[in-house]
């Protein structure tokens, strides 16, 4: 598929998923500016990247250290002539974290939201300080029951001691929570339950205030639910290889 070809079908892409959110937004009585769109860049080319930046995006998402790191630093040749638009890329990991990735991911990410191991908090805390940057961290909250391990996330029972222990650590920033719905509840369902453990967790932490739900097949639901941040990919880019 030649660029311009490939520029065209994200274009409608990526419209008719805005028409979608403003759908959802309108009938939750919600705004708008209230939900960011991620788009989920994994197993996509750089080239998709620049594609969807000519289109106004400016949050991409990655699962993958190496193939993310690799689709910065080339994405960043891009931008060099674009001073004052640079500045407003954020890049945000959704994978689940591995201790010898830490370091690669901290330089690269904006945002990780998937957190879920107090074990990783003081070798955060150490990158912050080497790199001179804030870490913004979202919990993963698991909707699964029972919780599984290959999915990530912590119990709803364990999220506000979690929160708590990350306020503890400077260059830390806790940002909020982040849910995947379950393969096997109905989405509204799942995210119903969010909605309940979200309030609760920021009466505790009011300025945590990011709700990271909703993918291509359920942000809807997501956004009824009170989703700020969805993430979206393959209603945008199509399948992946």
């Amino acid at each position: 598929m030649s660029s311009s070809a490939r520029h065209h079908e994200i274009s409608q892409n990526l419209a008719a998923v805005e028409r979608e959110i403003c759908l959802a937004v309108k009938k939750s009585n919600r705004e708008r500016s209230e939900i960011t769109l991620i788009v989920v860049t994994k197993n996509f080319p750089a080239s998709d990247v620049v594609h969807l930046y000519d289109l106004g995006i400016r949050n991409f998402g990655e699962n993958r250290d190496q193939e993310a790191k690799a689709k910065v630093e080339e994405f960043k040749n891009y931008v060099a002539d674009d001073a004052k638009n640079e500045k407003e890329i954020k890049w945000h990991f959704q994978g689940q974290l591995q201790r010898n990735k830490l370091r690669s991911i901290a330089t690269w990410a904006d945002f990780i939201h998937s957190f879920d191991q107090e074990r990783y908090l003081l070798p955060l805390q150490q990158l912050s300080i080497e790199l001179e940057k804030p870490i913004s961290l979202l919990l993963q909250l698991s909707l699964d029951l029972p919780i599984r391990p290959d999915r990530g996330g912590v119990a709803p029972e364990e999220l506000i001691e979690l929160g708590e222990k990350v306020k503890q650590y400077s260059g830390l920033k806790l940002q909020g929570l982040m849910a995947v719905a379950p393969l096997d509840v109905a989405p509204e369902l799942a995210f119903n339950a969010l909605k309940t453990i979200s309030g609760t967790f920021l009466k505790a932490f009011p300025d945590a205030d990011w709700i990271s739900a909703g993918m291509s097949g359920d942000f809807a639901a997501a956004i009824a639910a009170g989703a700020t941040h969805l993430r979206v990919g393959s209603s945008i880019l199509g399948s992946r290889v």
